[in-house]
C-alpha cells in the first residue's frame, strides 16, 4: 500500500479509539456521581404533591431509567449510551425535564462559535505576527517592550483581565453593557450585529488577550530557534535578501507546530469559556455546562462532554490529514 494510504488509515483508526476511549470515560465519570439522577427528579415530582401511590413511584421509575439510558446491566447501558451517543440522542435534560439535551445545545453552540472563533483566530494572528517579528529583532528596543507586555499578561487569568475590563469599561465608564448577549437568538439583521459587537466586546478581548501572550511567547521562542538553524545561515550567506529570508525561511518554518495549536484551539471553541461566560451571562456552551454542573443535570453535562470530545479529534485528524501538505518534511519520511 502507498504510504499516504497507510498514513491516513492509521490517523482515521487512531480517531476512531480516541473517540471510543473519550466517550468510555465518560460514561465511567458520570456514573461515579454521588446522586442518582432518577430519585431527583422523583423526589422533585413528590414534592410538588402531597402524596404519591408507591406503584406510581415504581413504574415512574422505570419510565425514567429508560427514557435516560439507566436500564438493564452496566453492560447494556454502556452499548445504549454508545449507540446513542453517536446519534447524537443525549435524552432529556434533568434540569429543564422534559427538554432535549440536543435541544439546548444547539441553541447554545451558535453562541459559543460566535464569540470564541474569532477570539481564537484574532489572538493567533496578532501573537503569530508579532511574536515572529519580535523574536527575529529580539535586540530592537520595541521587541524587547512586546516581549515585555506579553510576558505580564500571560500567567493572568483570562477571567481576571474580564474582571478588569468591566469594572473600567462597564462599571466606572459604563462604556459597554454588564453582561448579556444582546439578544435571544441570531438574526441577520444589523440591528442585532450592532447589539452583538457592543455585548461581546469586553469578553472577546479579554480572551483575545489571555491567548494573545501564549502565542507570542511560543512564536518568539520558536523564531529564534529557527533564526540559528544551518538553513537560515545558508541563506543568508547566499546573499538572499532579509524579506525573503525572513517570510520564507523563519516565518514560514516557526508557523508549522503553531498551526496544529490553531486547529486544537479551534476544535476546542465547542467546550466554551466556562469562567467569561458565567461571568458575562453569556449563553454559550461554558455557561450551560455551569447550569448543567450546578444542577447535577449529567445528560447536559454528557451531551456536553461528547460534543466536545467530538470537536477536538475532528480538529486534530484534520489537522494530521493536512499536515503532510503543508510540511514536505512528514510527506517525504
Amino acid at each position: 500500500m502507498h504510504e499516504v494510504g497507510k498514513y491516513v488509515i492509521s490517523r482515521i483508526l487512531i480517531f476512531c479509539l480516541e473517540i471510543i476511549f473519550a466517550l468510555s470515560l465518560c460514561f465511567i465519570i458520570l456514573r461515579l456521581g454521588p446522586t442518582d439522577p432518577i430519585m431527583e427528579i422523583i423526589a422533585r415530582i413528590t414534592s410538588m404533591s402531597e402524596y404519591i401511590d408507591p406503584s406510581s413511584a415504581e413504574h415512574l421509575k422505570e419510565t425514567l431509567s429508560e427514557l435516560f439510558g439507566l436500564k438493564g446491566t452496566l453492560l447494556d447501558q454502556y452499548r445504549n449510551f454508545i449507540i446513542r451517543s453517536l446519534k447524537g440522542d443525549f435524552g432529556p435534560s434533568y434540569s429543564v425535564f422534559p427538554t432535549p439535551v440536543i435541544e439546548i445545545i444547539q441553541r447554545a453552540l451558535p453562541w459559543t462559535v460566535a464569540l470564541l472563533f474569532w477570539t481564537t483566530v484574532v489572538g493567533w494572528i496578532l501573537g503569530n505576527i508579532i511574536g515572529g517579528i519580535a523574536g527575529i529583532f529580539k535586540e530592537k528596543g520595541w521587541a524587547k517592550l512586546l516581549a515585555g507586555f506579553a510576558i505580564s499578561i500571560y500567567p493572568v487569568p483570562y477571567y481576571i483581565l474580564a474582571l478588569l475590563l468591566v469594572f473600567l469599561l462597564a462599571y466606572i465608564f459604563q462604556i459597554f453593557p454588564l453582561g448579556g448577549a444582546g439578544a435571544k437568538n441570531i438574526t441577520f439583521s444589523l440591528d442585532f450585529f450592532l447589539k452583538y459587537v457592543q455585548h461581546a466586546f469586553l469578553p472577546g478581548v479579554s480572551l483575545v488577550l489571555g491567548s494573545y501572550g501564549w502565542w507570542f511567547i511560543s512564536m518568539r521562542n520558536i523564531s529564534m530557534n529557527t533564526r540559528k538553524e544551518d538553513y537560515v545561515l545558508f541563506a543568508e550567506a547566499q546573499g538572499l535578501s532579509k524579506r525573503v529570508i525572513i517570510f520564507k525561511y523563519i516565518l514560514r518554518n516557526s508557523l508549522l507546530p503553531q498551526i496544529t495549536g490553531l486547529a486544537i484551539n479551534l476544535g476546542g471553541i465547542l467546550n466554551g469559556a466556562l469562567a467569561t461566560e458565567v461571568l458575562f451571562e453569556y449563553p454559550g456552551m461554558g455557561y450551560i455546562l455551569y447550569v448543567a454542573v450546578t444542577r447535577a443535570d449529567f445528560n447536559l453535562m454528557l451531551g456536553i462532554l461528547v460534543y466536545s470530545t467530538l470537536a477536538v479529534a475532528a480538529a486534530s485528524l484534520i489537522i494530521d490529514l493536512v499536515y503532510p501538505f503543508i510540511d514536505p518534511r512528514i510527506r517525504y519520511k
